[in-house]
């Protein structure tokens, strides 16, 4: 057998069809990565524009805001659990195939939740809704990276975020104010309709490859017996929490705070908006330089933006200018959907898929605890030590996913 190369010995875990990228494909097309673009910034879109209508939605549905915001976590649960669930019962499909059919779904669950005549049904369709979320993203993933040549492909996974990015600074309050006007079911039709054409373009731009014939729901479950693969998956669900920590309280914080008006919170989210697209881009490249580096330094710059939260908090605009800083965080998404492809071997899917997942569980373990400190009596500053926390805890992580390696690099020599 022949030996493997540098970067396979120095990452036991990955197998040798562990990238679909191949170093013969020559520049794709942007029109491939537009098309899935477009779909991520309609799942972007469609993910945040519920946060706010409530109001709106808990009056139609004759129930309370507490309530209605349950709609949201019923979304996040549907991700979580479908990301897996499809990925495995899709693992057969051609990957151009599976996302017309995730994208399908999607637009039907957002068509579902417009037309929803009660509580009950609404929820059943916002959980629906989610299932194709995570393995949409994870096979978009995969999909962009085989189009470039491999020392691109973290940058084609970022075109393929930067939809997702694009949607909180741009869909959303689009979506929003669409919504104000005509009516909140308005926005999941406009949602839905970005899903359908999401699925016309990948149908007309995206290339189309026969499945792997060695494909099997058994063989993605192989990722699940990985130990790289759930390091990864830990330094997201840890590492990236602390941006949700900060960023869900994010209104009261400058409100009650800070002393900001009303009238610049819009400006705040705006900035928040921006730091992510920032982040996403600079991520994407940096990862493509020198993947594992990155990963850690962008977690060290997350836990020095956070930390510096709560001092900036109760200065409206170093606190807004924070928030910016904040929203780069998410350079971390691109390098860890790349790591995955790395340490998944054959499990391409499933390992691709999870990472959304992990991302959905970060959101709800920041939020979680920094309501947690809020409600103690921290103080609304107390967000920025969640995240400082949790971005310390992914570095943990991450250095044992780098301990890990070495040690087994001797041993398989």
């Amino acid at each position: 057998m022949a030996a493997p190369h540098a970067q396979s010995a120095a990452d036991p875990d990955r197998g040798a069809d562990a990238s679909l990228s191949s170093r013969d494909h020559k520049p794709a097309g942007r029109l491939p990565l537009l098309a899935l673009g477009v779909g991520s910034f309609g799942i972007g879109t469609g993910e945040f524009v519920i946060m706010g209508l409530l109001p709106d939605a808990a009056t139609d549905l004759g129930i309370s805001i507490p309530q209605a915001g349950h709609l949201i976590s019923a979304y996040a649960l549907g991700v979580v659990v479908g990301a897996p669930l499809l990925a495995v019962l899709g693992a057969r499909w051609p990957r151009r195939n599976l996302l017309i059919a995730l994208m399908a779904v999607f637009a039907a669950g957002n068509i579902a939740s417009a037309l929803a005549p009660s509580y009950l049904s609404m929820m059943v369709a916002r959980l629906l809704t989610g299932f194709p979320h995570g393995t949409y993203f994870g096979v978009a993933a995969l999909v962009a990276a085989s189009l470039v040549p491999r020392e691109r492909r973290a940058q084609a996974v970022g075109l393929v975020m930067l939809g997702l990015t694009t949607a909180t600074l741009v869909g959303v309050p689009i979506a929003a104010a669409v919504g104000t006007w005509l009516g909140w079911r308005s926005a999941f039709v406009i949602v839905g309709a970005l899903g359908a054409l999401t699925a016309l373009l990948v149908w007309r731009w995206v290339p189309f490859v026969p499945a792997d014939r060695r494909a099997s729901p058994l063989r993605e479950l192989s990722a699940l017996g990985r130990k790289q693969v759930w390091l990864t998956l830990g330094i997201g669900a840890i590492g990236f929490g602390g941006m949700f920590s900060v960023f869900s309280y994010i209104k009261p914080t400058m409100l009650e705070l800070a002393h900001m008006p009303a009238a610049g919170i819009p400006v705040v989210l705006a900035l928040f908006g921006i730091g992510m697209v920032a982040g996403n881009l600079a991520g994407a490249r940096l990862a493509d330089k020198a993947l594992m580096p990155t990963v850690g330094g962008v977690l060290v710059w997350t836990a020095l933006v956070l930390g510096a939260f709560t001092l900036t908090a109760s200065h409206a605009w170093l606190a807004a200018f924070n928030v910016l800083l904040v929203g780069t965080a998410v350079a971390l998404g691109p390098a860890l959907q790349i790591r995955l492809m790395d340490v998944a071997g054959d499990a391409q899917t499933l390992a691709a898929a999870l990472n959304h997942s992990a991302f959905n569980l970060a959101n709800a373990l920041g939020a979680w605890l920094g309501g947690l400190t809020i409600a103690a009596g921290f103080g609304w500053e107390s967000t920025g030590w969640v995240g400082l926390l949790l971005a310390l805890g992914g570095l943990v992580i991450y250095a044992w996913s780098m301990l890990s390696m070495e040690r087994r690099v001797p041993a398989a020599a």
